[in-house]
């Protein structure tokens, strides 16, 4: 039991904040299960290769994903005070993967680069106050529009990459527009086990079970693994043979267990954008990811502190410079590891919602990221179609 009064009561303010040291545990616990999703989806999201043909590699972006998750949480729980998590942001790691690698001559480190450069910057808006007073002058409605837009943004390509939106080049191929499956029709096992996996953590939301998306995640990718076992389905393309029934990004496959692969940590190339583009066009494309990491935590801060009861009479979140401190490192983490900018989680409202009001269940949860790290070689058992009612649910 934790005594009243103590050091470590004072410094998290848990009596304070109305909360004891079971609950802080209980949603530190609830807030990992809610979004460990991201150790798996993550990895799929930066699948793609670069302008080089290289890839950053299943495995290793999910060991680093973990690890860099539970370092930033609980730096988070820790300095910011607050039971916020941190994980790589569903919205700027899609807006690398499908917009920033289109640029021919780009490689990842040098996307993860600009990442890096728009962290530093977002920080020393942090250190000059400049973003502090921003976030006070925004209104909340327009800081939760933000947010809605940029998650209709990635469930659209959730959709895409699950194969129940595909698209449909032009003629010319300058285009791509998109319709429903194929030809206008649904085909294949795994647009059904999306479907089934989309209902499914739907009705676990809606009773608001704990840990909905994971459980999701878990029956989808048993279904899949079993059915891959039996009918042999394959990916959609293997290379050189196209197949529209097949699983869109991966097939189910277990390749073995290993230690967790850090390697990608420190590839980040800070400037090497600017040697392939030119100034001008890796300046706006670092400028268009600092403005997603700049207002994309505005309406989720403000949503989590409310639901916690932490703001003060004035509407204002208690810490926030610190808050806003460990949310611009995460960029700066997350690009130099090379998994993207790592932001502010609604999810940790599940840990909320179990009763946690301080930075307690933060490192609770940032210690079970720490452990799941090197459960991550079970990334390849799971497709794409098991993981995309994440994105969906996130929009929503």
């Amino acid at each position: 039991m934790l005594k009243q009064g103590s050091a470590l009561d004072r410094y998290f303010k848990i009596s304070e904040r109305g909360s004891n040291l079971s609950r802080e545990i209980r949603g530190g616990f609830a807030t990992f299960f809610a979004m460990s999703y991201i150790v798996v989806l993550n990895p799929l999201i930066l699948s793609g290769p670069d302008s080089s043909g290289n890839i950053l590699g299943f495995a290793a972006v999910a060991a680093v994903t973990a690890f860099v998750a539970g370092i930033l949480t609980i730096l988070m729980g820790a300095w910011g005070r607050h039971p916020f998590a941190l994980a790589a942001g569903l919205g700027v790691n899609a807006f690398v993967a499908v917009t920033v690698a289109t640029n021919p001559g780009l490689t990842w480190p040098d996307m993860m680069g600009l990442v890096v450069l728009s962290g530093v910057t977002m920080m020393i808006l942090v250190l000059t106050g400049f973003r502090t007073a921003v976030f006070k002058a925004v209104p909340d409605g327009l800081k939760t529009a933000i947010v809605v837009g940029i998650g209709l943004f990635i469930a659209l390509i959730g959709l895409v990459n699950a194969g129940f939106v595909r698209r449909i080049p032009d003629a010319a191929g300058t285009t791509v527009p998109v319709g429903l499956g194929f030809d206008g029709k649904l085909l294949g096992w795994p647009t059904a086990v999306f479907v089934f996996g989309l209902i499914l953590t739907i009705a676990l939301v809606v009773r608001k079970v704990k840990g909905a998306i994971l459980i999701g995640i878990i029956a989808s990718t048993i279904i899949s693994v079993i059915l891959e076992i039996t009918l042999h389905i394959g990916p959609s393309f293997d290379g050189t043979t196209a197949n529209p029934q097949g699983w869109s990004l991966v097939a189910p496959s277990f390749t073995g267990w290993s230690a967790p692969d850090l390697s990608l940590i420190g590839k980040a190339n800070p400037f090497g954008a600017f040697e392939h583009l030119g100034f001008v066009a890796a300046t706006l494309l670092a400028f268009v990811i600092l403005l997603s990491i700049f207002f994309d935590a505005m309406g989720t801060m403000v949503g989590l502190a409310n639901e916690a009861g932490t703001v003060d009479k004035d509407g204002n979140i208690p810490d926030v410079d610190r808050v806003l401190q460990v949310d611009a490192l995460g960029a700066i983490v997350g690009g130099g590891a090379s998994v993207s900018s790592n932001q502010i989680y609604v999810e940790a409202g599940a840990g909320i919602g179990e009763g946690a009001r301080t930075g307690v269940a933060s490192i609770v949860t940032g210690l079970l990221f720490l452990v799941a790290m090197f459960f991550t070689p079970l990334i390849n058992l799971v497709p794409f179609e098991a993981v995309a009612r994440p994105w969906w649910w996130w929009a929503s």
